[in-house]
């Protein structure tokens, strides 16, 4: 498999806080890799510096094979990216529709039309309440516009932060179960997630973040089996 991502010795700063350390990690083609850690560990910080919301002091984020470390947020996504924030952050004034049209601001009419039959096979409820207020959803339909929204840019390379966040067991089934559809379906994964039992329990490959350093690597199955990472973060 071709490397999609490939991030190396990323530092990364909140004014004088140093909070990515020498961060280095990849994602290839067709995976579904998880940032796992506790709160605080520094995950959320290195998606959204690879996504172009934060600016790292230094370090490459290479994508398909270009340096795009100081590529801004709205220029990631025409490059074959899309972050699905922590929190959801759906339009709350705006329609379900709405909210997934914004999505496509890069896209033609005629492919964000093709693309959104596809969000709605992927997501059904989305369909029967796309005349709806987003901000009347319940926070599983949220997260699941959430995801739809960032879809509609059909990225290669989809971003996860903290998909589960806030969602009844039920929900977070059915959240992880999308997600392994949208990779099913040839969508490359980077998920950030501190429910790490179903991120491990969907993921190929795992990194382990503590306090803005990767102390461990590997393919998901034996993280899961490690009695460092049990007793950490599987309650084992």
């Amino acid at each position: 498999m071709d490397t999609m991502l490939k991030v190396e010795d990323l530092q990364v700063y909140y004014g004088s806080i140093h909070a990515i350390k020498g961060v280095s990690f990849e994602v290839k083609e067709g995976e579904i890799v998880t940032l796992i850690g506790a709160n605080g560990a520094g995950k959320s910080t290195t998606l959204n510096t690879v996504g172009g919301l934060l600016k790292a002091k230094s370090g490459k984020i290479m994508f398909q094979g270009k340096d795009i470390h100081s590529v801004g947020a709205d220029k990631v996504v025409s490059h074959g990216m899309a972050l699905c924030p922590e929190g959801r952050r759906v339009f709350q004034q705006m329609t379900v529709l709405e909210n997934l049209e914004m999505g496509a601001f890069t896209r033609t009419a005629a492919e964000a039309a093709e693309t959104l039959e596809k969000v709605y096979e992927l997501f059904p409820r989305l369909k029967e309440r796309y005349r709806q207020i987003a901000g009347t959803l319940s926070g599983g339909e949220q997260q699941m516009l959430a995801m739809g929204r960032a879809l509609m840019s059909r990225p290669k390379l989809m971003m996860l932060d903290e998909p589960s966040m806030g969602l009844a067991p039920i929900l977070v089934n059915q959240i992880f179960s999308i997600i392994e559809d949208m990779n099913k379906q040839g969508t490359t994964i980077l998920l950030v997630e501190q429910n790490a039992q179903m991120a491990l329990s969907v993921a190929d490959r795992a990194y382990v973040l503590e306090t803005g350093r990767i102390t461990m690597s590997g393919d998901a199955s034996v993280l899961a089996q490690s009695e460092e990472v049990k007793k950490a973060y599987l309650g084992g």
